[in-house]
């Protein structure tokens, strides 16, 4: 579950635009904005390295203090990271009620693949939701939701409704009707065997020689 012992402490800044954010950026700073609470969006910066700790247990509530100030609980809202090199780039933030749930998008975890009885006798198991969204109060976020396949057959499908929430947390979403994971059987592989190849050359072999015979046949002509 999600706790409350990350502080971040954050700059406020009025500055806005691409350029402001690249000169952040190369000075180790990550601009950011913080929503919610009922207030204006605030615009600031972090640091780099103090915000990727933070964010290192998903879906954890932290004490974001601005300028000093008296720290407020906030939950990560979005962010955006560099396509290439992977580091954040922008973060948004949300002011929390700890007392009011939330909703979250976490990701979705599947153990015991391996296991699977119909991924043993060879078939294809794919995941086809990776992230689902919860509803719970801030602190009882979790990092992510767990569900085991190791009980699954070819032929079988696994919807959001055969998960099993934390307590305390909902799951949303059309729960039937969204599929987690299903297991395919295998996939047929097209070997042309040694007798199908022998038979395809002597088969080539006589209409070459056929061909041949004709050709010598028109030219005699």
């Amino acid at each position: 579950m999600a706790a409350t012992n990350s502080q971040l402490n954050v700059n406020s800044r009025a500055a806005s635009g691409s350029r402001a954010a690249r000169r952040l950026r190369r000075s180790g700073r990550v601009p950011g904005v913080l929503y919610g609470g009922g207030d204006e969006p605030l615009g600031f910066d972090v640091d780099a390295r103090e915000l990727r700790h933070a964010l290192a247990g998903a879906g954890a509530v932290l004490d974001l203090s601005v300028d000093g100030d008296k720290p407020t609980p906030v939950v990560l809202k979005e962010a955006q990271r560099h396509p290439v090199r992977g580091e954040t780039i922008h973060v948004d933030l949300l002011r929390v009620r700890l007392d009011q749930a939330i909703s979250a998008v976490v990701p979705l975890e599947l153990t015991g693949v391996d296991d699977a009885p119909g991924v043993r006798q060879g078939g294809v198991l794919e995941q086809i939701t990776r992230e689902v969204s919860v509803e719970a109060l801030p602190t009882a976020i979790p990092e992510a939701i767990v569900h085991d396949v190791s009980g699954m057959q070819i032929g079988e499908t696994v919807t959001l409704a055969a998960l099993t929430a934390p307590d305390g947390v909902t799951l949303l979403g059309e729960l039937e009707e969204t599929v987690v994971a299903t297991l395919s059987p295998p996939r047929l592989q097209t070997e042309v065997t040694p007798e199908i190849e022998a038979e395809t050359e002597l088969i080539g072999g006589a209409a070459a020689q056929a061909g041949e015979g004709a050709s010598e046949g028109s030219g005699g002509e």
